[in-house]
């Protein structure tokens, strides 16, 4: 049998999104989001224990367009005492759109799926009671929905991943605590390729590991480094429709590109520039601007810090969420250059 190597593929930088805000157009601790239609982006701000207040889902466009924000964190009483109740959020981990275009929710703290109309009105939840049996899950992480609606969520205390109908009904399970094939240890992101093949982060395993829709085991790639290829606590994966893979590598401050068999291709550390949105406030207020031309060490700020969650659209766009700088670094991927068929 042989496959397609692909040697190179040529991300462009397009843009950064983001600016670090409490209240409308910004994002706390964006640390994932999931792209909707006409442009919409769900970016699920995570904030912190310190300003739960600001934990919200941002609605905006891929051009920076403020749309809205729902979904609060709102503390019921001072800014340590988190709201638990319905359509509220306290620890969110990731957000999926199913076919209707509701907006579901995964929270580790409240061990609960909440589940919002594309507009932000509350609609249901499902699990609120943390366990180990069929159904029951244990700080909740990654979501993904495949092409029949079904949810498959990373129980990531439990180490395995579950399949859910969209109504919370239990369909399937696998994985167990571990470092051999088809093991976790405490895995995090999730995604799905168009053949239906699932792709897992295993977080504290250092890899990334490939199943069938029916988690029978494919491959894993990734080892515990900082040379090409190898990882350090990866958190999001994504696959576009040529069947590259984009891994968000967290404590390696960088985004890493694998073809289809796990091989890597190339590696991104970041190119941010201001944000149209950050440029709108620095215009307001012209002294920001003398400070930072002032600051030391200001080339940094284009490079990665912490990036949490990557997606990709159906344009080839690559968006990565960096929780610690408030935004989002969006690339656009060009045509890949082929080398060939591996035997």
């Amino acid at each position: 049998m042989t496959t397609t190597q692909i040697s190179h593929v040529n991300l462009q930088y397009s843009h950064t999104i983001g600016r670090g805000e409490a209240f409308g157009p910004g994002f706390s601790y964006p640390i994932q989001m999931a792209r909707g239609q006409d442009e919409l982006m769900y970016v699920l701000c995570r904030a912190t224990e310190y300003a739960a207040h600001t934990t919200r889902i941002t609605v905006c466009t891929v051009g920076e367009e403020y749309v809205n924000s729902f979904a609060r964190g709102w503390p019921q009483q001072g800014m340590h005492v988190y709201n638990e109740s319905d359509g509220s959020l306290v620890w969110p981990t990731a957000c999926a759109i199913d076919s209707e275009e509701n907006v579901y929710v995964a929270d580790e703290w409240l061990n609960r799926i909440s589940i919002f109309s594309k507009d932000g009105d509350y609609i249901g939840k499902w699990q609120e009671q943390p366990g180990a049996g069929d159904g029951e899950i244990d700080r909740p992480s990654g979501i993904v929905f495949d092409k029949d609606d079904n949810l498959y969520l990373v129980d990531s205390m439990n180490h395995r991943v579950q399949k859910f109908t969209k109504d919370g009904k239990f369909l399937a399970k696998w994985g167990t605590y571990g470092s051999g094939d088809g093991e976790f240890n405490m895995p995090w992101g999730i995604t799905i390729d168009s053949k239906g093949d699932v792709y897992v982060t295993d977080w504290r395993n250092d890899r990334i590991q490939k199943f069938s829709p029916d988690g029978q085991f494919l491959m894993k790639f990734g080892t515990s480094g900082s040379g090409d290829g190898e990882l350090n606590r990866p958190t999001g994966v994504a696959v576009d429709k040529a069947g590259i893979i984009y891994v968000a590598d967290w404590l390696n401050d960088r985004l890493q590109v694998f073809d289809n068999d796990g091989a890597w291709i190339t590696t991104k550390t970041g190119d941010a520039t201001v944000s149209k949105w950050g440029q709108e406030k620095l215009d307001a207020n012209p002294e920001m601007w003398g400070e930072r031309q002032r600051a030391e060490g200001l080339e940094r700020e284009k490079d990665f810090w912490g990036p949490t969650g990557v997606t990709v659209d159906d344009e080839d766009r690559v968006f990565v969420c960096e929780s610690a700088r408030n935004r989002i670094q969006v690339y656009k991927k060009q045509s890949p250059v082929f080398a060939g068929p591996r035997l």
